[in-house]
């Protein structure tokens, strides 16, 4: 039997500088699930797959994150969370270096496999034991600050994927990674905050109880369905970019394509702002801007085929929603039933990866059979599809 460590480490909270570590370790840690995001032409050349196909590579990462968020994130309820974050690291170090010496397709898979489930297990890993060591009165200005690192922490993986490609490869991107990943090993080793445990309870029942949130959470399933509709939008532009940019008439680089994200950096800033919006009752409000703002994105986005600035235009506003109700989401999870954060976390991400996944396949098989505007159609019609979702629950839930 081990033991369910407690939601909270007192009234005091954390401080500045440990809120800013858990930001920097969650974007660090999901920076690598989408490494190969710029780089995918690359990974389609070396390992001789279809333009078609190569979403798969995307795929096999989002496998293992749903594997993380079932088996590996609610393991923050039952053991020691600091210790559990130690192993999951020394584990994620292993795999990129795995990526890096892959001769073979089904070798590259498999250790993206492992690293979307390592890298998952780190980053909402964290973002649970922030907000379980949180103050009530704090627990949304800091998830929203973490799932600021963890926005910038995407965006710098694009941009410097795409930098370090172009100077040493894409197996570089890897190894270069494994060594900051190292790094951050060193610092947390003895940096992160142990919290008190609280009454005993078996693994085993922590499973149990994940299934029984996803069956009887309303809010848990509504902000679920929100994730992976909104994911699967993201993923339907970011897996196609590169794809877009790399052909004629821009024929970009991988560095130039990843900088691109950083268009994008104003969201860190959204994703804060969400979280004290939360904390004052004002979710549900944020939520409904920024559904509109998602599916107004898609404009700009699909105009920007044949204008680089219409296309960042459209990155900002797509990632600004993202995040504002991805924020919004959380809070709203985590108040609801604050002694179960990490299977909280792990159920909504399920919804998450799901979304990914599936994003990543629509997107490289519509470029494939229809080009960018086939990209576009796509993204806009799952985006509308959340916001009509969100509008119909929302009636739902006046009438009852």
């Amino acid at each position: 039997m081990n033991t369910l460590v407690a939601k909270s480490t007192g009234s005091e909270g954390l401080s500045s500088l440990q809120v800013g570590l858990f930001a920097c370790s969650s974007g660090l840690s999901v920076a690598n699930v989408y490494y190969a995001q710029p780089l995918l032409d690359a990974l389609a050349h070396s390992f001789f797959i279809s333009s078609a196909a190569v979403g798969g590579v995307i795929f096999a990462t989002q496998v293992g994150c749903a594997l993380a968020l079932l088996l590996l994130v609610p393991l923050g309820d039952v053991f020691n969370r600091r210790r559990l974050m130690r192993y999951q690291l020394a584990g994620l170090i292993l795999a990129l270096l795995l990526v890096s010496v892959a001769t073979h397709v089904l070798m590259l898979l498999a250790a993206m496999l492992l690293i979307g489930m390592l890298g998952t297990a780190m980053t909402q890993g964290m973002i649970a034991y922030a907000a379980a060591a949180a103050s009530p009165e704090t627990r949304g200005r800091v998830v929203g600050a973490v799932s600021g690192g963890v926005v910038i922490g995407l965006l710098v993986a694009r941009t410097a994927a795409g930098l370090v490609s172009d100077i040493t490869g894409w197996r570089g991107v890897y190894v270069c990674s494994a060594l900051v990943m190292l790094l951050l090993a060193a610092i947390l080793w003895r940096r992160l905050p142990d919290l008190p445990q609280a009454a005993p309870v078996r693994w085993s029942q922590v499973m149990f109880s994940l299934w029984r949130l996803l069956r009887t959470h309303r809010v848990l399933q509504v902000r679920g369905v929100l994730a992976l509709l909104m994911f699967a939008s993201f993923n339907i532009f970011w897996s196609a970019l590169v794809l877009l940019l790399r052909a004629p008439p821009w024929q970009l680089t991988h560095g130039q394509i990843g900088a691109l994200g950083l268009v994008g950096a104003i969201s860190a800033l959204i994703a804060g702002r969400a979280g004290r919006w939360a904390d004052k009752g004002l979710a549900e409000r944020s939520s409904a801007l920024a559904l509109v703002v998602l599916l107004m994105s898609w404009l700009p986005l699909w105009l920007g085929a044949g204008s680089l600035l219409l296309l960042m235009a459209g990155i900002l506003l797509l990632d600004a929603a993202g995040q504002a109700l991805h924020v919004s989401s959380q809070s709203l999870i985590f108040a609801s039933q604050q002694e179960a954060g990490g299977r909280l976390i792990a159920g909504y991400m399920l919804f998450y990866s799901a979304g990914s996944g599936a994003g990543a396949l629509i997107s490289t098989q519509a470029f494939a059979r229809g080009g960018w505007d086939a990209v576009c159609l796509c993204g806009a019609a799952v985006s509308l599809l959340a916001l009509l979702f969100w509008v119909m629950m929302r009636l739902i839930r006046g009438q009852s």
